[in-house]
């Protein structure tokens, strides 16, 4: 709210009420050139983008650097001869003349009668996101400090890698740059954001041309500069350059709220990447500029590839000259200047990405090179022919077509803020590592389509759970008897839900050390609220949050629940977390009561009935091979099995035909060993023997007899009318989904 009120204080006298100007000649918050001061450069870009949509004014976001190096890439630098008979002045003025043509009025579908202001992109207020500053004062009386609203934790930008050698005269181009200035602020207002203005400033030249434009400049023109400041660096003052020229300094610090602080890492944490791969690719651009290359499809480098050849763009360059060279006939020249591809960028790319494990290698082999002579001359033909086989890895690399499907998405990469979080972020499971479906599970119909209500709808529709009733579900209690698929709908649910998942263990949250168990749990709920939505799934959750009247219990383990619930359940929860506990048990009756109460529905996996053992039986065998086999019968055979136990039926089944297949294979042995000692036929007719043995080894489809011999080998694992199912049945009733929370009172007579 602060940086709003401030930008927008400063811009409203130039931009909407310009004549009311010389009244405020004096004051430095209303100069017309304002100097942002913070670490994320983009997020100042899109300030530059809300001030001009509040002020209905035009924008140009201005990168001299990129400009220098476009123009050098087409035109040539004007240090050597240029290939074009037009000038460079005309060049520049016409490339800024056509950029400045290209203006459009922003969209005002999004205007607030208040003033707020918003953002370009997304459309979000920046209001409703905004937190008070700190108190801290400001360095100097020029500068104000205001703590943003969403940005990036480090902006690790390119600008250590951007020059500020113009291939252009900067005469000219501040001229051109006046022109057109005068000329769109004669209809409308204009506001120009300068990216990395202090780098520019450096030149003494550039300096003095620039106080000169800000002197003679006049209208409705308001100039914003950047400047990226580590978080680190607090104590980095503004160049004295920059002060005399930007005499208002608006500093912008990350916020101090820790949920807020989490949202502002995250936001744009993909934007920097982009900008950080434009200043890559913008550095590989200048660097063949510079020496009369061109590439084509230099736009066709992934990302990942852009960040090693900026690193190592000299060595990349000459070996893919080389490689270019030596793989093409005549080489293609345009206005002077050597055409390559990309796929020679990536032939001298591949020696540096795989110089690393080269190295490794010939470390690890080192002491067999010693022992013998035959490794170094392998080692020595290698690289012939490793050539061609790192161009085509690298080809792989490089995007050959647009519909390609993309790579499935990875976990959220958060940076912990502490080494407990950092013990718990392998545990964060992506979903496309697990390969379980809500398909591969048989049966268990109504319990998968309360898991969609519960869990997959709040994900794919969180719009309709913002009111005081409809909001997700907190924590949902999967029990019944063991190996009825309860982890199979967790994995099934990480899966299909595509939220962060992590599994979480005994040995998660427990140390030697006293004390950092309860730091464990905490760190569990801060990392899981970073990469939201998160699904936590304990399994056997009875031995993590039993009953806290147990006798005998270790002082660490109370301590480990009431942390546990404090951070699912309490005054530390905060609304707006999407954090869903998911728990499995086949003793649920050893619950606390606190950990029953938290979780709001309470599923019961049972026994699969008759209907719903075919089922599984047909999902188990679904990709064998099998002969007339009779689900119907085989679900009425199986009474009182389990998924697990069924699932355990059929593998014992499939080993009868390996077994008969390797008896058979032993009597064919015993043949041949039988003919081999009476020494009768020849070696083409045993040769033909074996090929027409080889052919006949084929597994035979499973039947009913095997699935018959099976489960006289496997039986039910759990009893469905002892003393263990009645104990469910009754928890069930107490707690389940529709039971009567009433315990029933014995009769008189047993």
């Amino acid at each position: 709210e602060r940086t709003r009120v401030l930008l927008t204080s400063s811009a409203y006298v130039h931009l909407k009420e310009f004549d009311i100007s010389k009244h405020t000649r004096n004051l430095a918050p209303a100069s017309k050139a304002i100097l942002l001061s913070g670490p994320a450069e983009f997020y100042q870009q899109m300030l530059a983008k809300a001030l001009s949509h509040y002020c209905e004014s035009k924008l140009l976001l201005l990168d001299i650097t990129d400009f220098s190096i476009k123009i050098q890439s087409k035109y040539g630098c004007t240090k050597k001869e240029p290939f074009h008979k037009r000038s460079i002045s005309e060049l520049t003025l016409d490339k800024v003349s056509s950029l400045m043509g290209s203006f459009s009025m922003l969209s005002q579908r999004e205007v607030d009668p208040r003033g707020t202001l918003r953002r370009h992109t997304s459309g979000n207020d920046l209001k409703s996101r905004s937190i008070e500053t700190s108190n801290r004062p400001p360095k100097h009386k020029r500068n104000a400090s205001a703590a943003p609203d969403i940005s990036s934790t480090s902006s690790v930008s390119g600008c250590n890698k951007r020059s500020t050698n113009l291939c252009f005269d900067e005469k000219l181009f501040l001229q051109s740059l006046y022109n057109v200035l005068v000329s769109v602020s004669a209809t409308t207002p204009i506001i120009v954001y300068l990216r990395d203005v202090e780098k520019l400033l450096e030149s003494e030249r550039f300096y003095k041309l620039f106080q000169r434009l800000l002197n003679k400049l006049s209208g409705p023109v308001l100039i914003l500069g950047s400047r990226v400041v580590e978080p680190e660096d607090d104590c980095q003052e503004v160049s004295e350059r920059t002060s005399s020229l930007f005499p208002y300094n608006i500093e912008i610090r990350p916020p101090e709220d820790e949920s807020q602080l989490v949202s502002w890492k995250t936001r744009l944490e993909d934007d920097m990447k982009m900008i950080q791969f434009q200043d890559n690719k913008n550095h590989i651009a200048e660097v063949l500029a510079a020496n009369d290359i061109e590439c084509d499809d230099l736009a066709s480098i992934c990302h990942a590839d852009t960040m090693c050849l900026s690193n190592h763009i000299d060595e990349v360059v000459v070996s893919a000259i080389t490689y270019h060279l030596i793989h093409t006939k005549e080489p293609e020249y345009r206005n002077g200047k050597l055409v390559i591809s990309s796929k020679s960028l990536s032939h001298g790319l591949s020696i540096f990405q795989e110089g690393g494990s080269r190295s490794f290698e010939l470390d690890t082999n080192t002491d067999s090179k010693r022992k013998g002579g035959e490794v170094s001359s392998k080692s020595e033909s290698k690289p012939e022919s490793s050539a061609p086989e790192n161009k085509n890895e690298l080809e792989k690399s490089l995007p050959s077509n647009k519909n390609d499907n993309p790579s499935p998405p990875k976990a959220p990469e958060v940076v912990p803020d502490n080494e407990f979080e950092k013990r718990i972020r392998p545990e964060v499971i992506p979903a496309n590592e697990i390969g379980v479906t809500f398909a591969d599970i048989g049966s268990l119909d109504e319990t998968k389509d309360s898991l969609q209500e519960l869990v997959m709808l709040p994900l794919r529709r969180p719009d309709l759970f913002k009111g005081g009733l409809l909001k997700p579900c907190r924590g949902i209690l999967l029990f019944g008897p063991p190996g009825t698929g309860k982890t199979m709908l967790a994995k099934a649910i990480a899966n299909e839900a595509g939220a962060s998942f992590i599994n979480v263990s005994m040995s998660t949250i427990t140390s030697k050390w006293f004390g950092e168990d309860e730091k464990n749990v905490r760190a569990l709920f801060t990392l899981a609220a970073k990469v939201s939505p998160t699904i936590i799934f304990v399994d056997e959750v009875d031995s993590m949050l039993g009953q806290r009247t147990r006798v005998g219990e270790h002082e660490a383990m109370r301590k480990i629940k009431n942390e546990f619930m404090t951070h699912w359940d309490g005054l530390m929860t905060k609304p707006g977390e999407r954090i869903l506990v998911l728990a499995a048990t086949n003793r649920p009756f050893d619950l606390d009561e606190a950990i029953i109460r938290r979780f709001e529905r309470r599923i019961m996996v049972g026994l699969p009935s008759i209907e719903s053992r075919e089922k599984i039986l047909r999902t188990l065998l679904s990709k064998e091979k099998t002969d007339d086999l009779d689900f119907h019968a085989l679900g009425q055979m199986t009474e009182g099995y389990s998924g697990s136990d069924l699932k355990n039926l059929c593998i014992t089944a499939a080993y009868r035909p390996v077994r008969e297949l390797i008896q058979q294979e032993r009597l064919k042995d015993q043949e041949r060993k039988k003919r081999e000692e009476a020494g009768k036929g020849t070696e083409e007719t045993k040769d033909e023997e074996e090929a027409a043995e080889e052919r006949e080894i084929l597994l035979r489809p499973l039947n009913m007899e095997d699935m018959r011999k099976a489960k006289n080998q496997v039986g039910a694992s759990f009893a469905s009318e002892g003393s263990g199912m009645n104990e469910l049945k009754q928890w069930n009733d107490l707690y389940g989904e529709g039971g009567s929370r009433k315990k029933e009172q014995l009769t008189y007579f047993l």
